[in-house]
This record gives structure tokens, sequence and C-alpha cells, in this order.
């Protein structure tokens, strides 16, 4: 894909939604960071259901420590790997106490030294917590990024720095997000909605989904 075809594309993006946020619900880092680790292989719906009701009566890593790892299961154990997911909340919870302050790291390398912090954790974090222009590739958006020809890659770290090097500068701090939305809600898996795509001229997919009526 061209230089010109990709600016049109984040053109495009922003010009339909100038200020995209995470459908994660949050109000510090730390609340953003513990949803982040609950959100592997889980829906941000059902995470969203959870933390409601966790973050009411723990919000700070001294909090959830207080609470302990069995009453944190009870609040989180509506979702997948709730056990692996609690004993890596408590870990990380306890890290951040003697570590750092309480608070939560802006620097990769602090971050991912968090039990259940990868790099794609650490870039939502840096990304939406404080506005690194990061490109945390989950399945969406190493779907889009192939499927449109954005950018080609067969892992999403080769997919991720194909993006960074690739999307023009002023798009980066909003383009994780835009993607993982467009392949959230038009550029799915099975069945890519492309009749009501905002990108569809501009997609080098080649298998496009017709109109009903044309099927």
């Amino acid at each position: 894909m061209n230089p010109a075809r990709r600016r049109e594309i984040f053109e495009r993006f922003r010009a339909a939604n100038p200020r995209p946020r995470t459908e994660l619900v949050y109000r510090t880092p730390f609340e953003l960071l513990v949803s982040v680790v609950l959100s592997a292989q889980a829906t941000d719906k059902s995470v969203n259901l959870a933390t409601a009701k966790l973050f009411a009566v723990a919000k700070t890593p001294d909090r959830i420590l207080h609470l302990g790892g069995e009453k944190l299961i009870g609040y989180i154990k509506t979702i997948g790997l709730f056990r692996t997911k609690a004993k890596n909340v408590i870990a990380l919870s306890k890290i951040l106490r003697q570590k750092h302050d309480g608070e939560v790291p802006q620097t990769r390398e602090d971050l991912e030294n968090l039990p259940g912090v990868g790099r794609k954790t650490a870039n939502v974090v840096l990304n939406v917590a404080f506005g690194e222009p990061t490109m945390a590739v989950d399945t969406h958006i190493f779907r889009v990024a192939n499927r449109t020809g954005l950018a080609s890659g067969k892992d999403p770290l080769e997919v991720e720095h194909k993006l960074l090097k690739f999307i023009p500068p002023e798009f980066l701090r909003h383009a994780h997000h835009w993607l993982i939305l467009h392949g959230r809600y038009t550029c799915v898996a099975r069945q890519p909605k492309c009749p009501d795509c905002l990108i569809g001229d501009l997609c080098e997919y080649r298998q496009k989904t017709k109109p009903a009526a044309a099927r």
C-alpha cells in the first residue's frame, strides 16, 4: 500500500472519530492496568462488569492486597483464566507498592517486569494512560493490518513495527484505537462488513464481502 493511501485511511478514521477511546472503563492508570491484565482472552464488556464491582472496593494496589487473592477471585470469577489473573494482579500490586510507591510506571521495561504484563499490555497502558504513540497489536489489529494491506506481517511484533513505520506520525496517538474499533465492528473475522466500510475503496483485500442484493 502506498503512503498516500495509508494517509487517506487515517484521515477518514480521524474525521469519523476524532478522539477514540478504549472501551475498558477506568479512572486511573492502575485501574487501566488491572483491566487490561484481566482482558486477556476476555471481552471488554465482561471485564467492565467485573471491575465495576471490584474497583468500588479496591482501586489501588494497597486495597487489592488488603482484599487478598480469594476475595479478588470472587469479583473476577466470571472472566476466563480468573485464578491466574488474580495471582498476577496480587503480585503486580505488591511490586507496585514495593518498587514504585504504588504508582504505575511509565516505562516499557518496568511495565513488562510486572506479572501478567507482556508487550501488548504495556503498549496499551503506555498509549492510553500516558499518551505514548505505541501500537498494541491484538487479534483485531493483526487482522486489519494484514487484510487491508496497511502492514502485512507474519506475527504481531512484525505488524507492530511496520505500523509504527508506515503510519504518519500525526495519527499514531490514536491509530491503535481506530484499528481495534474497525476490526471489532466492521472488519470482523468471519464476514467483514465491506459494504459498510469507511475505507472500503482504499482497502486492498481481494475477497471483499458483497452487498446482500449482489450475492
